[in-house]
């Protein structure tokens, strides 16, 4: 006989439809969860999201989780009123203010109470150790949550996993992006943690040897005209190109003769899953959980964070050698099931099952 329907809460800030991780990511376990048969709703500010949360029979309270006192005030207020009268048996977390709220409001029948670790470079993550179980993007996640004083028996692992996910269209039908190559391309947040000062200052490295390499960044952020302005200065202005967000990032990784993520702190990079899937030769900056997610450097170059000229070296080696490119793309399509969406939404519902009393 198969475990009855769980009720499951999401908290999270916003669903705005910006290329956030974590908002990904809830948006994807909310959607595998309900699809097979949970009854599922997330509470949060609102943002684009809303209309296919809709389509997918996933319920939207707008709880709006700022923090100022009025708004907080209001949000507790609110989402103890949903919790008393939805009575959820798993409320999950993804945010800080999301675990803190919830844990002052859930009293009388409580739900199992789940923090979602994402931001694990944040050292007020800790805050999430006030949930019953911490759930950690990666095992490096997890063993920083230990040492910021985490009890270890509350830790739990479950990857990230963005392939099949419902936000995107099937891959197979992503035409590389119209884009001048040779290229290199990254899919980032357009801010300092992302390292993409460090990527321009290699870049520029890069092109003093390559004549012809073009640098496509694909992201927006608060720091988009600093970014901006430090190419302007460079030499290689002509040949860095900022491309702002995009919904469907998958036909620049398909025209990517090589992908980069140069982060200085980074949990568990679901863009390296979606690298991965769309057959690139990735580069990437081995801090936290990205070696985790290039299977310990099998299926990618990792080079130290903060160094552009070691990013430099391996860029200009890689595309100097397309067998070498081409023989990292094939160990990057390797083992892809354990990035799968589905395998994220099985193992977080058995956490689930285990944890409740």
């Amino acid at each position: 006989m198969s475990a009855a329907p769980l009720r499951i809460l999401h908290l999270l800030n916003t669903v705005r439809e910006t290329g956030n991780g974590i908002i990904n990511t809830a948006i994807d376990l909310a959607w595998g969860q309900a699809r097979g048969g949970h009854d599922v709703a997330i509470a949060s500010a609102g943002g684009e999201f809303e209309s296919r949360l809709a389509d997918w029979r996933i319920v939207h309270h707008r709880i709006d989780q700022t923090r100022r006192p009025l708004t907080l005030w209001r949000a507790t207020r609110a989402l103890r009123q949903l919790l008393a009268a939805w009575r959820p048996d798993v409320v999950h977390a993804h945010m800080m203010t999301g675990v803190v709220l919830a844990a002052a409001v859930r009293g009388g029948r409580p739900p199992l109470l789940v923090g979602h670790v994402h931001n694990v470079y944040q050292r007020s993550a800790r805050v999430m150790g006030v949930a019953d179980v911490v759930l950690c993007c990666g095992t490096a996640v997890a063993e920083t949550m230990r040492r910021r004083g985490v009890r270890p028996s509350k830790l739990r692992v479950v990857l990230n996993g963005t392939i099949g996910s419902p936000r995107l269209p099937a891959l197979a039908r992503a035409t590389p992006a119209a884009i001048a190559r040779p290229a290199i391309v990254t899919v980032a947040g357009m801010n300092e943690r992302k390292g993409i000062a460090d990527l321009l200052t290699a870049f520029a490295q890069v092109a003093a040897a390559r004549a012809d390499v073009q640098l496509h960044l694909v992201g927006d952020g608060p720091d988009r005209a600093r970014f901006e302005e430090q190419a302007r200065r460079s030499a290689v202005a002509d040949r860095v190109h900022f491309h702002g967000f995009q919904r469907d990032p998958q036909p620049f990784l398909r025209a990517a003769d090589v992908f980069v993520l140069a982060s200085r702190r980074e949990s568990f990079p679901i863009v390296i899953g979606e690298a991965r899937a769309a057959g690139c030769a990735i580069v990437a900056t081995a801090v936290d959980g990205v070696p985790e997610s290039l299977d310990g450097g099998r299926a990618g170059l990792l080079v130290p964070a903060l160094d552009p000229g070691a990013l430099a070296t391996a860029l200009t080696a890689l595309l100097a050698d397309p067998d070498r490119r081409r023989a990292l793309a094939q160990a990057a399509t390797e083992g892809l099931d354990r990035y799968h969406v589905s395998r994220m939404v099985d193992e977080t519902l058995a956490l689930y099952r285990t944890s409740l009393p």
